[in-house]
């Protein structure tokens, strides 16, 4: 893998972050509680996890005594509302400098609640148990936690790592094919960005997370992020691959949530891996063939957004608010062929709107 562009910069610090993908759960747990300094120990849910999820936790001895905190599911609740109910709760429940947060949810719980926890008492020790595919290979490694605010997505949010981030492929059976297929789409674009060998893999894959094959394409997903954020923790450089159908996806999905008809994170970004894989074929020679062959994987799984080209201003409107961007650009991530990848490319309006035709008519 290599890319065009080099930043020179000093890292900040962050704390190491250990992804364990489970076995036994109730070890996996232990060992992680027990690494932690902890006078006390809280579980966030939300409504969903709370009765899918937490069952499988909440008679082990390392958090007999927690104090659940339940906020509401999906992104409509990932807001400032919920994130001060959840320091409410620590507060209220005795929580020190010194306390334990685990998350057990998808992406919005991960981020709300390591966002939480990174500014709880100027932070606490917190520990992931993504339930989701989605929040398995991407919100759960890398250290980005955060809130939507003003219709934007993650738009507060710091970085910080979790202790621990606990993969147990069990959760992954409390889902439907939609939620499965969305976190897919990320595993799509770590193929894109990583070689050849994965993305065919992918793409040729019958999706089924009970396939004997599923636990080690998602151990080698993790494991494309977990490079790429070890090597540029706070996106000065290479981590900006990892927003490959990002720009044109955020888009989508807060195009799709400011119309009451939100859609999920995977959807957005399978969208936007249309238009950027085209921007990448007219300005950074991207082969046409394996973005043909990409784009009718996507469309046999996932469909397709409807917009209309009234729609345009709105939604490159919406990818000028990107936090990748700098003043007066709109910032992509590009290919020049899988593997290849190019930060910081720049596109006009023309090219937007020529990306949003192909996208409409593919």
């Amino acid at each position: 893998m290599h890319h065009q562009q080099k930043t020179s910069h000093k890292l900040e610090k962050m704390n190491p972050q250990k992804v364990v993908i489970s076995r036994n759960l109730t070890q996996a747990l232990t060992t992680a509680v027990a690494e932690c300094e902890h006078d006390r120990t809280f579980i966030l849910v939300d409504e969903t996890t709370e009765r899918c999820c937490l069952p499988l936790v909440s008679g082990m001895d390392c958090v007999e005594g927690a104090q659940t905190i339940v906020i509401g599911a999906t992104d409509t609740h990932k807001t400032l509302d919920s994130l001060a109910h959840v320091w409410e709760e620590l507060g209220k429940g005795g929580g020190t400098r010194h306390s334990l947060l685990i998350n057990i949810g998808g992406g919005m719980v991960t981020d709300l609640g390591g966002f939480a926890a990174s500014t709880f008492k100027r932070g606490i020790n917190y520990i992931n148990i993504p339930t989701t595919l989605l929040a398995m290979v991407d919100a759960s490694v890398g250290g980005k936690t955060g809130i939507n605010f003003r219709g934007l997505k993650n738009e507060i949010g710091v970085f910080s790592n979790a202790s621990t981030v606990i993969l147990d492929t069990a959760f992954l059976k409390t889902l439907d094919t939609k939620n499965i297929l969305s976190g897919y789409a990320e595993m799509l674009k770590h193929g894109l960005i990583n070689d050849e060998k994965m993305w065919a893999e992918l793409i040729n894959e019958e999706l089924s997370v009970s396939h004997s094959s599923f636990k080690k394409m998602l151990a080698e997903s993790v494991a494309v992020k977990q490079r790429i954020v070890t090597e540029d923790p706070t996106e000065q450089g290479i981590r900006k691959a990892l927003n490959l159908g990002h720009t044109a996806g955020h888009a989508f999905e807060s195009f799709a949530l400011s119309n009451n008809a939100p859609i999920l994170h995977g959807y957005a970004v399978a969208y936007g891996l249309i238009c950027e894989l085209y921007l990448s074929a007219i300005k950074t020679g991207f082969p046409s063939e394996k973005m043909h062959q990409t784009v009718r994987f996507i469309k046999e799984h996932y469909g397709k957004m409807s917009i209309t080209c009234d729609d345009y201003p709105t939604l490159l409107e919406l990818m000028t608010h990107d936090k990748k961007n700098v003043v007066g650009t709109i910032n992509f991530t590009l290919l020049g062929g899988i593997g290849d990848i190019r930060i910081n490319q720049t596109a006009t309006k023309e090219d937007i709107y020529e990306a949003l035709d192909f996208y409409r008519e593919c």
